[in-house]
């Protein structure tokens, strides 16, 4: 497998300009499943993150809004641990939700040390219209792999992710 890359360069005093594409043979890595896995999560992401940009969420903070809307009142623990990220990480992330409208901490009914969270009505505003975005970049992705490409795709990576 070779990879085409776009390099730019700038001579001192001069403005940046892309120079040639070069071919470069990856070798053994076009054969390594963490390696492709790794390329196809950067394209997916980026579009992903592209896609999310009118609503100023990352995928890990549109994540945490679509569990908040499924399990209203869950607590930090169980949110992060659900969705595979680190405690210091998700409050954080937390707080940065928290600052800007989207979701909010109340003392727990049923663990006065813990928090439960929410979202706002402004936190369901925007996942209402990220969920918008995120569907056209889902149909985007499908129409590249076609239904029988995804069916597979997902039973793959389900076979790699079991345990």
């Amino acid at each position: 497998m070779t990879v085409r890359t776009h390099t730019k360069t700038r001579a001192k005093g001069e403005a940046a300009f892309d120079e040639p594409a070069e071919e470069i043979d990856i070798g053994p890595l076009s054969r390594m499943i963490g390696y492709a896995l790794r390329r196809a999560q950067i394209a997916v992401f980026e579009d992903f993150i592209a896609s999310l940009a009118e609503v100023n969420l990352r995928p890990a903070q549109f994540s945490v809004l679509l569990v908040l809307d499924r399990a209203p009142g869950s607590t930090q623990s169980a949110v992060a641990t659900a969705l595979g990220i680190k405690r210091a990480n998700f409050v954080a992330m937390l707080d940065e939700l928290e600052s800007r409208g989207l979701a909010e901490r109340k003392l727990s009914v049923n663990d006065k040390r813990s928090n439960a969270i929410f979202l706002t009505v402004h936190g369901r505003k925007t996942l209402a219209r990220a969920r918008a975005l995120a569907l056209q970049h889902e149909t985007r992705q499908i129409a590249r792999l076609g239904d029988d490409g995804l069916d597979t795709l997902l039973r793959l990576l389900g076979r790699l992710s079991a345990r």
